[in-house]
């Protein structure tokens, strides 16, 4: 089964992230070439945020974790929810890097 690039770069456009879709089509510029490196700014400074967050989540679960695990908290319920917060956000980002990986292979397949 073969992939055109198009296929894949239009599948970019059906992207379920409200974060991304609003990147994508909140683009104020008069130019093309402008416009395409705002766009590509504004999704790599989504992109950077979504690893901060998922960082700062996993550094609030590594804290409840040692909390609970040193007697200082008894709470279970703000554990399982870091826990929980901090595995939704790096699948996420797993994801998303996955697919930045699989788009960079296609453009570099393109021949010239």
């Amino acid at each position: 089964m073969t992939i055109t690039a198009a296929n894949d770069i239009n599948s970019l456009y059906n992207v379920k992230s409200d974060a991304v879709r609003s990147r994508l089509y909140d683009v104020n510029a008069d130019s093309d070439g402008q416009k395409n490196e705002n766009m590509f700014s504004s999704i790599l400074n989504a992109a950077v945020g979504n690893i901060n967050n998922t960082n700062d989540l996993l550094s609030t679960q590594e804290n409840e974790e040692l909390k609970w695990m040193m007697g200082i908290s008894e709470n279970t319920h703000d554990l399982t929810i870091a826990v929980g917060k901090a595995q939704t956000a790096l699948n996420y980002t797993i994801a998303l890097r996955d697919k930045l990986l699989d788009a960079y292979k296609e453009i570099m397949q393109i021949q010239i």
